[in-house]
């Protein structure tokens, strides 16, 4: 006896988080609500072997809930518009690949790729702490430094697939100790992300003390008396504050979502809009600042709503 294919319901939306060491995925029902989740890990330097896991819990979720569904994925890279492959993904062995289409035909369905920074955005922008808003800059600031642009609801790519790449700009209005800056991996140097990043701003500390230290532990430090962390974590707030305000003066977003693991410094939130109105071309700064709702879960959840409701 045949057994039965589970029935469409397009009010089901299926995301996935392809990251570097852990694949997740999430389904969404129509009103936002999580109603399954997995996580596996991600099966490092082995393409067919990534395709076919991202296959297999795409399966997994629509056996748990009988329901087949959309699928968004949200990737750490980009698809060029001009070969239609991945680039820019530090996952390097997805680069040069045709991943929407392979998904595509592993799972007989289409398949919307997005940077997983754009998902970021996608997520905080539809149910989460820019939900209503416009015009949405979603900042990721973790390791690496990278953002996402969304407006009416919509992730904006732009004809290069590069849209929101904020992290490889130089750090604007830069002091003179500031030139010409740390090199990037990119191959420049200066850029915004070896500043803002959580091992940009570790880095200053440990060249000046000699002391290893994380981003985090820098912060605790400073709230605890620490001198030496408070300069630093001062410098970051001005940096930071000078490059969100190069952003505003560029897309003028009504919302700004931070992400990552910096956004849960809580003195972001308070010190940068009291110091990015020097640096803005306007007599005021109407732009809010914000921490995200959804936290770690908005790439997952970016990713399942890169389709809307009732969209097939």
């Amino acid at each position: 006896m045949s057994k039965a294919l589970p029935r469409q319901d397009s009010t089901i939306r299926i995301g996935i988080d392809l990251g570097g060491t852990k694949i997740e995925s999430i389904a969404l029902d129509a009103t936002g609500n999580v109603v399954e989740r997995r996580r596996v890990a991600t099966p490092r330097n082995d393409y067919d072997a990534t395709v076919h896991t991202v296959a297999d819990l795409v399966a997994e979720v629509e056996r748990s809930t009988g329901c087949t569904g959309t699928v968004g994925v949200g990737i750490p890279g980009t698809l060029s518009r001009a070969t239609g492959l991945v680039k820019n993904a530090n996952s390097t062995w997805l680069n040069g690949r045709p991943l929407d289409q392979d998904l595509s035909d592993a799972l007989q369905r289409p398949v919307r790729l997005q940077n997983d920074a754009n998902c970021f955005a996608v997520s905080e922008a539809s149910d989460g702490a820019a939900c209503g808003a416009n015009v949405v800059f979603g900042v990721i600031l973790g390791t690496g430094v990278g953002a996402g642009i969304v407006i009416g609801g919509r992730p904006i790519d732009g004809p290069n697939g590069i849209a929101g790449e904020w992290g490889h700009n130089p750090l604007p209005w830069p002091n003179d100790d500031e030139r010409p800056g740390p090199a990037c991996y990119c191959g420049l140097s200066g850029c915004i992300e070896t500043y803002l990043s959580g091992p940009g701003l570790a880095a200053g500390y440990t060249r000046e003390t000699g002391s290893d230290t994380t981003a985090l532990a820098l912060a605790d430090a400073s709230a605890a008396g620490n001198e030496t962390a408070r300069r630093h974590l001062d410098r970051y707030v001005d940096r930071l504050s000078r490059g969100l305000a190069h952003v505003i003066n560029i897309l003028d977003p009504d919302v700004i979502v931070l992400g990552g693991g910096l956004s849960n410094l809580n003195v972001l939130y308070e010190r940068v809009p009291q110091h990015w109105s020097r640096y803005v071309f306007s007599d005021r700064v109407d732009t809010k600042l914000v921490p995200p709702r959804h936290g770690d879960s908005s790439g997952v959840r970016g990713a399942a709503w890169l389709w809307r409701p009732n969209e097939q």
